[in-house]
């Protein structure tokens, strides 16, 4: 059975840019949902401005992963949307934060912190380093990805300290960053990946495109047990 991903886009740099558009003709959302696509996924779309943020409860409940990308718009994202998509993940549904998502509400949420960064556009070389090579994330990659031009992020970065970390990046003008973080909430995987502005053509990569898919195979809900809380007042054995 196909992976049901559903890939939420703020959508308002291509709404707003003729540069946007030029690199990303049918949005980030749609760059992403064609490549996914193509690997035989269930690819749906959602962006900021469709009612309920295009999540309602039926999009979700038909939602394996979740790929989030968001920029200048973070506070207008519902608090009750994002009380949603939080308990979906707690339920064991996967989501997958790109790039300047770091600041999003529901990523700060699950991670319990500020989530803040450094940061430099002049377009600079940045190489990611594979440093958990057995990972099924980078199945498929080499020892590094370079990207010839991107956005600087550096440390330090405010999040807790991933349960694996799969790249380190470093950039051309010195600093490094942590930029494939991978993290259990509730039933739930999460996986943050750096890469990804808006104004480079880094969606059209091969290998970020690799790293992506993976990361939605790897979060995709594995049906493992519901646990149990709460009062239990019949033990297992006889007492």
């Amino acid at each position: 059975m196909a992976i049901r991903v559903t890939i939420w886009n703020e959508n308002r740099h291509e709404k707003k840019s003729a540069k946007v558009r030029e690199v990303y003709p049918e949005g980030i959302h749609g760059a992403i949902a064609s490549f996914l696509k193509s690997e035989g996924m269930d690819t749906k779309t959602a962006t900021l401005d469709e009612p309920e943020h295009g999540l309602t409860d039926e999009v979700l409940d038909n939602t394996d992963v979740l790929t989030w990308w968001g920029h200048t718009a973070h506070h207008e994202v519902s608090d009750a949307v994002v009380d949603k998509v939080e308990q979906r993940v707690l339920d064991g549904m996967g989501l997958i934060v790109l790039h300047s998502a770091h600041f999003s509400k529901i990523f700060r949420r699950l991670m319990g912190t500020t989530c803040d960064l450094k940061w430099r556009e002049i377009g600079e070389k940045e190489r990611l380093w594979v440093v958990e090579p057995g990972h099924p994330i980078v199945a498929g990659i080499g020892e590094y990805i370079e990207l010839p031009k991107t956005e600087m992020y550096g440390e330090r970065f405010d999040i807790p300290a991933p349960d694996t970390l799969v790249f380190i990046s470093w950039f051309a003008g010195g600093e490094v960053f942590r930029s494939g973080c991978c993290y259990c909430r509730g039933r739930g995987k999460i996986f943050y990946f750096r890469p990804g502005h808006e104004t480079y053509p880094i969606f059209y990569n091969q290998d970020v495109q690799r790293v992506i898919t993976n990361a939605v195979r790897w979060a995709a809900p594995s049906q493992g047990p519901v646990p149990t809380f709460g009062h239990h007042p019949a033990p297992l054995e006889n007492i």
